[in-house]
């Protein structure tokens, strides 16, 4: 798929959402699409999916199959989770064994006969995931998937993302909470001010022989300066412990070590230090990849965890037609 010189703006005389966006994604890549609120990530990942129309340039190439989940699924319709599901796979011609699989696999059985509308956010979120993987897609893309969701169904999406990918699928997902973590074989993009910006590739740092996986467990915490103890659960920060080729210190009390094992948290080597560093929430992802492209291993990610609250529903993102030229 081929990103052709493509430029958005919501309205005739509004900014540019996006401005001249040149990019590919061949079958089998991960994409991440990192930047600040506001930046133009949705934007990019809407004209992805084909949900925008680009106002200038085109996107070409699409795969016949997408699967897009919005950053809010729209829960205001007249569907149970279960009935949803069913339509929706009666419309993309998908057996009804993959509504039981997805209902399964993202623990949505208790919410089957629930209505929508009466869904929490993160349980809609689950289904929204649910009805984008009813067909294999061509093409997966991810808006900020992991909100809202619990810490079993956040565990998942780089599963998932696995998954299509291996089956020559492509994935464009939008990060800026440091998840990215979980996806070491990305390639990333930036997008600042509608400009989009290609990261170049990096090979993976290798880990200490025996040294497990780092993950991302959500953690009220504190993130310091280096040499410095912070408060606890800063507003609007993420802490993220990163030390060149060190693993992280054991998980202390109230805290949850970064090894994937349980039982087994990674320790440091007898010549490392582990030094946690704080950063603004909507920098996160920004200051993760920046960190491991200097040879820094990122071990885990901590913020204030979001309430699973139920919200009101909300309308699904309609498809806006770019003006004429």
């Amino acid at each position: 798929m081929l990103f052709d010189g493509v430029w958005f703006r919501y309205a005739r005389h509004a900014p540019w959402a996006l401005r001249e966006a040149v990019a590919t994604v061949d079958p089998g890549d991960t994409v991440v699409v990192l930047g600040p609120n506001g930046a133009g990530k949705s934007t990019l990942l809407q004209l992805a999916a084909g949900v925008l129309r680009p106002v200038r340039g085109a996107v070409r190439n699409r795969p016949p199959v997408v699967g897009w989940v919005p950053e809010r699924f729209p829960a205001d319709q007249p569907f149970t989770a279960a009935g949803y599901l069913r339509a929706m796979a009666a419309l993309r011609r998908a057996p009804a064994s993959a509504v039981d699989h997805w209902i399964d696999r993202l623990g949505l059985g208790a919410h089957a006969g629930t209505p929508l509308g009466a869904l929490s956010k993160g349980t809609a979120q689950k289904v929204g995931l649910a009805q984008a993987l009813l067909a294999p897609p061509g093409l997966l893309v991810l808006d900020e998937p992991w909100e809202g969701l619990d810490a079993h169904a956040r565990t998942l999406v780089p599963q998932i993302v696995a998954e299509v990918t291996a089956a020559g699928g492509a994935v464009l997902v939008s990060d800026h909470r440091g998840e990215i973590t979980g996806l070491p074989a990305a390639v990333h993009w930036s997008v600042t001010s509608g400009a989009l910006k290609i990261r170049p590739t990096r090979p993976a740092v290798p880990r200490q022989p025996g040294a497990p996986a780092p993950s991302v467990p959500r953690q009220p915490g504190a993130a310091a300066e280096p040499g410095a103890a912070a408060e606890p659960g800063a507003a609007g920060q993420a802490g993220a412990a990163a030390e060149p080729g060190a693993a992280a210190e054991p998980g202390a009390a109230g805290q949850a070590g970064a090894a994937d094992q349980p039982g087994e948290p990674a320790r440091p080597g007898p010549d490392e230090v582990v030094v946690e560093i704080a950063v603004p929430r909507a920098e996160a992802g920004e200051a993760v990849v920046r960190l491991r492209d200097s040879g820094h291993r990122v071990l885990r990610v901590r913020q204030a965890p979001t309430p699973d609250v139920r919200q009101e529903p909300t309308g699904a993102p309609g498809a806006t037609e770019g003006e004429s030229r």
